[in-house]
């Protein structure tokens, strides 16, 4: 073992800054927090290239007296502990006595400051530990503290920064959090010259949130105010309609400290339970507050982590507080439907017109309905007829089916005006069909575009063509497996089916026979996820990308910003056209035109809590899972309606392509039960 040596000064300056400045983000923390201890109501901080060349934090607070300037820059000075006492008590954010010396030891700083009691305010230079000016100056009461480049003076701690982009958005979150647990300070955050951040400062909580996440985030919140056992808890949680694919909206502050708070966290996702859909997380900003004596602040370096004495009360406050938010949101809703005016007691004729009607004349309506449409018969898309009504459906939903109406001479005569129109609309649907079966009369609905293929927008030549040709021209379309060969699909045989289309059992499973011998039981999703992620896959999604007319708008939590905004390209190549909006918010528009508009919001946020959670993870991978996220959201799910079409097309897909054995997350796609096993179920051997 070598000889102990005393480091020097300088050398374990660098030491100690290493456990306090991280990053710019570490610096503004303990600047800000500085601030709020002086009693500031007003905060500014701004930063340029992420903090890295530029950060100036100013405040309205007491300021620092003259002859304490240079004690401040000390380590382990400070104006919060005096004794060993005082450690048990921590009301303020700041006790250490480190975050100036740290910076300082580090970086260049500059200090403007005019305390409560002084008429002329001090200027103060230290570079790396080394005073380099102290003189008067004029400023205003309050103090500026001015970091300039930091780690000059280590480059090797230098090359572990990132990119300007990601050191600033990590300045915001640090940002954001500080503002949310004090409302009763204006802050001020501005960004490369440009505001990013301004809260008002009225003490409202509310006011903070909208500032800090916007106003469509702001308005599903439930209110949170409750308190057991010496334990308060106020604040907000999100709807549970409104919930996250992960915890990364979680805020959580024990006494105005922005903390990770696992017991908080188990209390509330446990108080959700049953509210909140399986594999969905709630949203919440929520301050805890208790007796300074019933927690430890001093367990982490960062200060980001506590300890208490007793977690049961803990838990218990914040489990009771939002259960009972639940309750009562759920109960304002039941008392907001009651009280809803009924709806009007009128129906709508075939023409659209708005007609009193009773109850009791409503079985004569609907008999004379029934005659209609048994009298017709509607032609299918295959060329079959079926018994279907042709009548036109009126355009609006009639609100008569729940309500209860008196029955009078009006009533009457709008029945008999009613059923003669039936008369006349029946009439004109025999005609059309002995002159041309295949006519279509009023509105036939032309069957939607395939599974598998892209909407397109019909033309005004195509709407004037009548409805039978299109009906002709998509029994003319090619199928999937015959485009899949043109574009140099694997598939490069067909051969003749061995399967026989037999149905489908619970709108999930497709039944198909093969030859004699086995019965193939096909889970339509897990095919239709499978058929989507090889087609992503082979065709990277170029060309299905699909330009929204208006922008959807999404809300990350900051790490969720940072990481989308440094994979904004390879999301382009998966269809995604997105834009850094600011303000942890980026804006869709473009996607992948398998998703539907409802999936983008939630398929974005949980790509963004993917590649928060795999930063390292190479750049394939994370297109993998970005395509096997798209295929769920995008194909058919069980419980769905399907055609026939549609079930055989992923018949014959599963029947002809290897691939398509499993889905993306490894669940067989069919399964085969042998001739064999059923007659042993019905003991025929």
């Amino acid at each position: 073992m070598g000889r102990i040596n005393v480091l020097d000064k300088h050398t374990a300056e660098l030491i100690a800054a290493g456990e306090v400045v991280e990053r710019p983000a570490s610096v503004i923390k303990e600047l800000v927090e500085n601030s709020i201890d002086a009693g500031s109501k007003s905060i500014t901080v701004e930063i340029m290239r992420g903090g890295v060349s530029y950060i100036r934090v100013t405040d309205d607070g007491h300021g620092i007296m003259k002859e304490d300037i240079r004690n401040a820059f000390v380590r382990h000075a400070t104006s919060k502990v005096s004794s060993e006492d005082d450690l048990l008590s921590i009301s303020t954010l700041g006790f250490r006595g480190e975050a100036l010396a740290s910076v300082s030891a580090v970086a260049k700083v500059e200090l403007l400051t005019l305390s409560d009691n002084e008429e002329i305010g001090t200027r103060f230079v230290i570079q790396g530990g080394e005073e380099i000016e102290f003189d008067s100056a004029g400023c205003p009461q309050g103090t500026t503290i001015i970091v300039r480049d930091i780690f000059y003076n280590i480059p090797a701690r230098m090359k572990f920064l990132k990119k300007d982009v990601s050191e600033g958005n990590a300045v915001t979150a640090i940002i954001d959090k500080i503002a949310l647990s004090h409302p009763e300070i204006a802050f001020t955050y501005i960004r490369d010259g440009k505001q990013a951040l301004k809260t008002t400062g009225d003490g409202k909580l509310l006011s903070a949130i909208y500032a800090v996440f916007g106003r469509e985030f702001a308005k599903t919140l439930i209110p949170v105010n409750y308190s057991l056992n010496g334990v308060s808890v106020s604040g907000y949680i999100s709807q549970p309609y409104n919930s996250r694919p992960n915890r990364n909206m979680q805020n959580f502050f024990i006494n105005n400290r922005y903390v990770r708070c696992r017991t908080a966290m188990v209390a509330l996702e446990e108080a959700c339970k049953g509210s909140v859909m399986v594999g969905k997380f709630p949203a919440c900003v929520l301050g805890i507050s208790l007796s300074f004596e019933g927690v430890d602040v001093n367990v982490h370096p960062a200060k980001t982590e506590v300890r208490f004495i007793n977690e049961r009360p803990v838990f218990d406050a914040v489990y009771h507080g939002v259960k009972s938010a639940l309750n009562s949101n759920h109960r304002e809703k039941e008392v907001e439907l009651k009280q809803r005016p009924p709806a009007e007691k009128t129906v709508y004729d075939v023409s659209g017109q708005k007609t009193p009607f009773s109850f009791e004349s409503l079985k004569l309506i609907q008999q004379k309905q029934s005659y209609a449409q048994a009298s017709q018969i509607r032609p299918t898309s295959s060329g079959s007829t079926a018994s279907e009504p042709i009548v036109s459906v009126p355009k609006k939903t009639s609100p008569f089916q729940s309500q209860r109406l008196s029955d009078s001479a009006d009533d009457r005569k709008a029945v008999e005006a009613y059923l003669n129109m039936l008369d006349k609309s029946v009439a004109v649907s025999d005609n059309a069909f002995t002159k041309d079966k295949t006519d279509t009369v009023n509105e036939i609905a032309v069957p939607q575009p395939g599974l598998f293929e892209n909407n397109t927008t019909d033309t005004a030549e195509d709407k004037t063509d009548g409805k039978a040709d299109a009906l002709d021209a998509k029994s003319a379309e090619p199928s999937l497996i015959q485009k899949e060969i043109e574009n140099n699909n694997p598939i490069t045989e067909i051969t003749k089916p061995s399967l026989k289309y037999i149905g489908e059992v619970f709108n999930t499973y497709i039944l198909a026979q093969r030859g004699d011998r086995e019965l193939l039981v096909i889970d339509k999703h897990a095919a239709h996820e499978r058929i989507i992620y090889e087609k992503l896959k082979r065709e990277k999604s170029s060309v299905y990308s699909q330009t929204l007319i208006e922008p959807i708008s999404v809300l990350l939590s900051s790490g969720e910003y940072d990481a989308v905004t440094n994979n904004i390209d390879a999301l382009s190549r998966l269809g995604f056209e997105i834009d850094d909006f600011g303000s942890s918010t980026v804006l869709v528009r473009a996607y992948p035109q398998y998703l539907k508009i409802e999936d983008i919001k939630p398929t974005v946020e949980e790509m963004a809590g993917y590649l928060l959670d795999n930063k390292k993870q190479i750049e394939s991978e994370k297109m993998d899972w970005v395509y096997h996220n798209i295929a769920c959201r995008a194909a058919i799910k069980g419980g769905n309606l399907n055609s026939e079409e549609e079930l055989t097309e992923i018949m014959r897909i599963v029947e002809n392509d290897e691939k398509i054995r499993y889905c993306p997350h490894g669940r067989p796609v069919s399964t085969v039960i042998k001739k064999s096993e059923f007659e042993k179920m019905f003991g025929r051997v």
